[in-house]
Formats: C-alpha cells, sequence, structure tokens
C-alpha cells in the first residue's frame, strides 16, 4: 500500500508537543505569531495546544478564533472521556445514548468543544498496559470511552483525528488489543487514525510492517479506506526515519513539528521531513515556491523560540551545504551535484564555502568570490592567502565564523587594503570595590589617524566593553558611522585547555550597523588582546565597507600590542 502523489496531509504540533520539550517556552503572542506563519506556509493542520491543560492554551483558542487560516486547520488537542465506576460502564451495544452523555458531561471534553476549532485531536491509550496500569479501567471501558467521545464531538460537527499512544508497544505486548482500539475509533468516525510511537523506541521495519498490518486489519473488518496517520518521536534519532517508514507503509497523514522541538530528545522534525517527502520520495505536499520557504521557516520558528539555529540540521542547516575540505571544493566548483545531493536553494538554501587548514586554493577563491572579491584559483595571491591562513589556524585561528575577518586577508594579498587608523598602545584596569558591591572596568586608549594623535578612556561592564567604548569615542569624530555599530555577540574559546591558564584564547565577535552583520576573530594569550584583534578586524571591515575604499593594512592579524 503506497500513497498517492497528493493525499499526503501535514499535521504541525509545535504549539503543543513542541512546547513540551526542554527550554521551549512559548508566549500567548508567540503561539498566535507561530500559527499564522505556518498557515502562510502551507501546513494542512495546526494544532493550537490543550485547552484543558492551562489558561495560556484557552486563550489562545479565543484569540485565534479571530484570525483567518488560508490554508491550515486548527486543531485542539484533548483526551477521551474520564473511566466511570464499574457499575456505570457502557461496556455493550445497549444504550449508545449512555456513553455519548457521559462525553458530553466530562469538563475535558467540553472545553475542546469551547476551543471552537474545527478539528478535534483525541490521544487514546492503544496498549492493553497503559489501560490496565494508567488508566486503571477495564479493556471494554477504554473502547467505550474512545467510541463514545468521538461519536460526541462528530455530533458536533468536529472532524476527530484519533492519536493511539504507545501504538507500537501496545502492539508487541498485545497487538489483538491495539487492533481493537483502532477499529473502534474507526467505527466511531475519526478522519484518521494516527499510529504513535510515544517512547520513541521502535524502528523503521516494525514501524512498517505494523503499518500495513493494521491496515490490513481494519479492511478486514469492514474500513478499507480508512486513512492512518504516523505520529513518532526521537528517542533513539529514529524520528524522521520512522515517519517516513510509516509513510511509504501507506500512511498518509505525518505528524511532527518545526526543528524537531519535543518532549525528551524531540519529536519528528518536519522541516526534515516535508523536504524528503517532497525531494526523495516524489509525494508533492507543498508547491515549489512554499518548499523554498522551509529555512526560513525553520529560522523564523527558532527565533521566536529563543533558539540558536542548529547549524548541521539537515536541508536547512548553514552546513547543509558547506564545503571544507580541498578535493570536495575542487569538485563542486566544477559540478555542484559532484558533493550537494540536491540544489540548495531549493528548499531556500545556498552553498557555502569553508576556508582553513583543510582548505585548497580552489576553497580560497570561491571564497572570496562570495565576497565579491576577484581572486584566481592558481595566482600567487591565491597561495600567499592559502599559506597565511594555514598559518594562522595552526596558531588557534578559525575563519570559518569570520567572513570580515577574512576578507580583509584576502584584500591585504589584493593589495587592496590601507589603515583607517593606527594603534599606537591601550590599557585596560578593572577596580573591584567590596564596599560599594561594584566593578569598574576603564579602557585608554591611543591612535593616530591621518598622522593626529587622539587619546579617549571610557568604562564599560567589563573590559572588553570599555576597550569598544573607547575606541569608539576616539575614532567616531573622523567616521560618524561607528554610532550606528553594535557588538551583537562575543565568543570566549580556551584552545588549549591542558595549558590551563597559559592557553591560548580565540574570540568571536559578531557586531552589526542595523542592517547587517559581520563577524570577526582574534587569537592571543591575553584575553584582552584577543578581544582587540577581534575588535580591530570589526571596525576596520566596517569603515572599509562603508567608504569603498580599497585599504592596505600592515598586519592584519597577529600584530603585537603594547600594553601599559
Amino acid at each position: 500500500m503506497s500513497p498517492s502523489n497528493s493525499t499526503i496531509t501535514l499535521y504541525d504540533t509545535t504549539l503543543r508537543d513542541g512546547a513540551q520539550g526542554e527550554g521551549i517556552h512559548f508566549s500567548l503572542a508567540d503561539k498566535l505569531r507561530i500559527a499564522q506563519r505556518l498557515d502562510a506556509f502551507g501546513m494542512h493542520y495546526i494544532e493550537g495546544g490543550w485547552p484543558g491543560s492551562n489558561e495560556k492554551d484557552i486563550e489562545f483558542f479565543r484569540e485565534a478564533m479571530k484570525l483567518k487560516f488560508k490554508h491550515a486547520k486548527l486543531a485542539a488537542f484533548g483526551s477521551t472521556r474520564r473511566a466511570v465506576g464499574a457499575g456505570q460502564m457502557v461496556t455493550s451495544s445497549p444504550p449508545r445514548l449512555l456513553g455519548v452523555e457521559l462525553a458530553a458531561k466530562d469538563p475535558q471534553v467540553r472545553l475542546l468543544l469551547d476551543a471552537e476549532t474545527p478539528v478535534v485531536t483525541l490521544v487514546c491509550k492503544a496498549s492493553a498496559l497503559h489501560v490496565k496500569e494508567i488508566l486503571r479501567t477495564t479493556f471494554a471501558e477504554n473502547l467505550c470511552m474512545i467510541r463514545d467521545t468521538i461519536a460526541f464531538l462528530k455530533e458536533k460537527d468536529r472532524e476527530v483525528i484519533f492519536d493511539g499512544e504507545h501504538t507500537f508497544d501496545g502492539y508487541v505486548l498485545d497487538a489483538e488489543y491495539t487492533f481493537h482500539c483502532y477499529l473502534a475509533a474507526a467505527e466511531a468516525g475519526a478522519s484518521y487514525l494516527v499510529m504513535c510511537d510515544t517512547n520513541g523506541g521502535t524502528l523503521p521495519a516494525k514501524v512498517s510492517s505494523v503499518t500495513q498490518e493494521l491496515a490490513t486489519y481494519l479492511k478486514l473488518n469492514g474500513y478499507p479506506d480508512v486513512k492512518l496517520g504516523i505520529h513518532t518521536h526521537d528517542d533513539c534519532g529514529l524520528g524522521v526515519a520512522n515517519a517516513l517508514a510509516g509513510i511509504e507503509a501507506g500512511a498518509l497523514q505525518i505528524q511532527g513539528t518545526v526543528n524537531g522541538y519535543g518532549e525528551r530528545t524531540g519529536n519528528c522534525n518536519l522541516v526534515t521531513s516535508i523536504a524528503n517527502l517532497q525531494l526523495k520520495m516524489g509525494l508533492r505536499v507543498l508547491p515549489d515556491e512554499k518548499l523554498a520557504e522551509l529555512r526560513d521557516l525553520s529560522l523564523f520558528v527558532d527565533e521566536v523560540a529563543n533558539q540558536r539555529p542548529s547549524g548541521r540540521a539537515p536541508f536547512v542547516g548553514s552546513a547543509a551545504f558547506a564545503h571544507k575540505g580541498g578535493i570536495h571544493v575542487n569538485a563542486v566548483n566544477k559540478l555542484a551535484a559532484s558533493y550537494e545531493h540536491i540544489e540548495p536553494a531549493l528548499v531556500g538554501n545556498h552553498q557555502r564555502v569553508l576556508v582553513g587548514e583543510l582548505a585548497g586554493r580552489a576553497n580560497i577563491m570561491l571564497k572570496a568570490r562570495t565576497l565579491g572579491l576577484q581572486l584566481e584559483e592558481k595566482s600567487p595571491e591565491a597561495l600567499a592567502v592559502l599559506d597565511k591562513i594555514k598559518h594562522l589556524e595552526n596558531e588557534g585561528y578559525e575563519f570559518e565564523a569570520a567572513d570580515a575577518s577574512f576578507e580583509l586577508l584576502v584584500r591585504k594579498a589584493l593589495g587592496q587594503y590601507k589603515p583607517f587608523f593606527e594603534l599606537v598602545e591601550y590599557h585596560v584596569s578593572i577596580r573591584k570595590d567590596n564596599v560599594l558591591g561594584r566593578d569598574t572596568c576603564e579602557a585608554t586608549i591611543k591612535i593616530t589617524v591621518d598622522g593626529k594623535m587622539v587619546h579617549e578612556a571610557a568604562e564599560g561592564d567589563g573590559p572588553v566593553n570599555a576597550l569598544d567604548a573607547a575606541v569608539r569615542a576616539a575614532l567616531i569624530r573622523f567616521y560618524p558611522r561607528l554610532e550606528q555599530m553594535k557588538l551583537v555577540d562575543y565568543k570566549v574559546r580556551i584552545i588549549d585547555s591542558t595549558s590551563g591558564t597559559a592557553a591560548k584564547t580565540r574570540v568571536f565577535i559578531e557586531s552589526s550597523d542595523g542592517d547587517s552583520t559581520w563577524a570577526t576573530v582574534g587569537v592571543s594569550y591575553d584575553i584582552i588582546e584577543a578581544s582587540w584583534l577581534a575588535l580591530r578586524d570589526s571596525v576596520d571591515y566596517l569603515l572599509a565597507r562603508e567608504n569603498k575604499v580599497h585599504i592596505d593594512i600592515s598586519e592584519i592579524v597577529g600584530e603585537s600590542t603594547k600594553l601599559l
């Protein structure tokens, strides 16, 4: 049984299951923004949360009612009605009315109706172990809870999606009972019967075989056209693989989260799944122009969730199409497909060439061209830059994430750089006042600009901040553009921790002028000097770019500085 090209639906649970991940906290405004973005992207279903669990989700559905979704159906998530005492259990065919009334009176089920979503997704026990040990009710009662709740919601014109919790673990323990749970949901009219690998411990081959077996069972019991879905977790690193195995075996809905957020190690990553479905399996789930927004969607959700994007994320990560080895880069320069499994633009990404100790001249040439610099692969300048980079990386530098420092190196090799200022000396001091309970950091700096000596001092929250403030104060009268420059990130890495306090320090600085960002690097045994080298590159880069002047710096990195 294989899906057709147009029947796969995407079900996003970032706002509910994804929010259960460690370190993920969405405000009400965050949830509304993400829901709107998911709808614009073309997601078919968006699960907004569990209105029976907290006030924020209740408020989310109130606000979501005011929005107009163009593509997606909004779903509220909840559970079946509660189990009742043995004397009240509806265990056979008599009065179906009684069972529906029990569902109608359940407070949590009423909240699902109050959410006024067109879709309700029910989590239901599909494992005999959980019915016995967690619900602590009878097998028959659990089946009635499934039928009653779905039937009641269907009477209220809701589309109902059945999420069978612990499907695969339940199958191993008691396959017959697990399948009975799915049959009960089919009988009650659920639109999708979703198999959940709740603990994330199943292997793809088992997902595939159970999916096929369940489809056959339902067909033999009068439901040949039932639609199955798949919901997986990533505890074994197989969330995406298991979801795709379910689709290959006949499931027609894939549930997951953007960037794989979720409980424990996370859920099936919908970003990766979408790219694989469309580009590898030939299942068209989105228009091509929407697929090209995949990376932007991933970055948007990371930004709203205040998460650092994973550079190694398949398809959309910054490293997904990054090439570093000289042999690889040489081949990619001739034929991109030689080391790229798809065209990066299909998912909104782009090729990157990295420079480092493993680089060849092709790396240097291609990287320079991406920065708008003409550098011939076999030129003496390319060889000089390559030798310089390999030497500096041996000293502890890294240029993969420091494009601005790399550009300065290339411009120096091409004779296209001259300094905007020269350092004479700087001094940084820290005074600790235990009486007032505060530290005072001060930096003084002497520089020359066009032969004029400038001496300035400034205080800051730390030594690097004070040094940054001092150099700005010295230069801003000559270069007012520096008013817009800000340091937005500062990272320190100890290169050889076994050397203790004598270890070299690598400093990365990311700067911005409000329109763009750039990164620079500095290395020294002295953390202040390493910071100064990165800071100097940052200032030089902005001034060179802003003035569009080709300048020649006597030494970009490794310049010794005099400490007072």
